[in-house]
């Protein structure tokens, strides 16, 4: 078996191999070749915290493999990583477990190459303006991946904690000298500033009134995984001309916001114009129009830690990286 580091997988994969090797996944899964059961969530109340266990296959890979990852929300207090998660993937013609990787790197790196992909096909091609509502872990990684599909030259940045968006502001400057970032006072105004508007945050009230919305923004909500979560208000949903899913499934059972405009009787999932993987696939179109408002809702699946864990494994063969083991 061969073990890979969050360190060694961080040196030879990142966001445009993940976008490269989700796209096929993605394609795969509509043509019905994903096994992709529901995820086991149990949940850690006194910790306000969770852990999931997701196994997954696609036809034609070559493995299948099971995801294991724990959301803990107090853990920076403590100097911890928030996400903790390993990758078990196992070779599919004899059933022998080939890799054991961390998985925090690959969640944060797969989640921001869904929103790069998605906003490849629904934000506007001259979109060159992001909002990031959120500035925790998965924040840095949804900009990178919109930077590889569109010419970013504005970002902006809010946090109910100023100090937290200021530090990630400052880390992003070195990176993106190119790109002027700010930090916005209030959501509202970095809303209405924004052309692509990335909500990156697990609250259970919105972060955001939709009125600010301006004409033919792309929205991606990509914080809340779970029922109770709900990042993104009824007025974003009502004003939303598509809904896409990064799966049916996933967010029928796990998008809070969704869920509660069903039970609110204002939207339902029928409604929804495709998931990510018609969109990719070419049998639902995306973006029509630079007037469209267009929401992205992801809540995760296990195929695309799959998918990027199976891209990973490849890659580190072929530079001879990782630990071999016996078990």
């Amino acid at each position: 078996m061969l073990i890979l580091s969050e360190q060694q997988i961080q040196s030879f994969y990142g966001m445009p191999q993940a976008i490269r090797d989700l796209i096929p996944a993605l394609q795969a899964e509509h043509a019905g070749k994903v096994q992709n059961p529901p995820r086991l969530v149990l949940e850690v109340p006194e910790k306000e915290a969770s852990a999931l266990y997701m196994p997954s296959g696609i036809g034609g890979l070559g493995a299948v493999g099971c995801k294991v990852v724990t959301v803990f929300p107090q853990n920076p207090a403590q100097k911890l990583p928030t996400i903790q998660g390993v990758i078990v993937l196992t070779e599919a013609e004899t059933g022998q477990h080939i890799a054991l990787m961390s998985a925090s790197y690959l969640t944060r790196l797969r989640t921001g190459a869904l929103t790069g992909i998605a906003a490849d096909h629904l934000a506007r091609a001259g979109a060159e303006r992001l909002g990031v509502i959120g500035t925790g872990g998965m924040a840095a990684d949804q900009i990178r991946a919109v930077r590889q599909v569109r010419p970013l030259r504005e970002l902006r940045l809010y946090n109910r904690t100023p100090t937290k968006a200021e530090a990630l502001a400052a880390e992003l400057r070195t990176e993106l000298p190119d790109v002027q970032i700010s930090v916005s006072p209030t959501a509202e105004a970095l809303v209405e500033a924004s052309d692509m508007v990335v909500a990156a945050t697990q609250s259970s009230t919105p972060v955001f009134d939709g009125a600010a919305l301006q004409s033919g923004t792309f929205v991606s909500g990509i914080g809340s995984y779970l029922p109770s979560m709900r990042e993104v208000d009824l007025t974003t949903i009502q004003r939303a001309d598509k809904i896409v899913l990064d799966t049916l499934e996933g967010t029928r059972s796990e998008a809070g916001e969704l869920i509660h405009a069903e039970q609110a009787g204002v939207w339902n999932f029928g409604q929804a114009h495709s998931d990510l993987a018609g969109v990719v696939a070419g049998a639902k179109p995306g973006r029509e129009s630079d007037a469209e408002i267009i929401f992205f809702k992801c809540v995760g699946a296990a195929y695309f830690d799959l998918a990027v864990a199976q891209g990973t494994y490849i890659e580190a063969q072929r530079r001879g990286i990782g630990t071999q083991v016996d078990i």
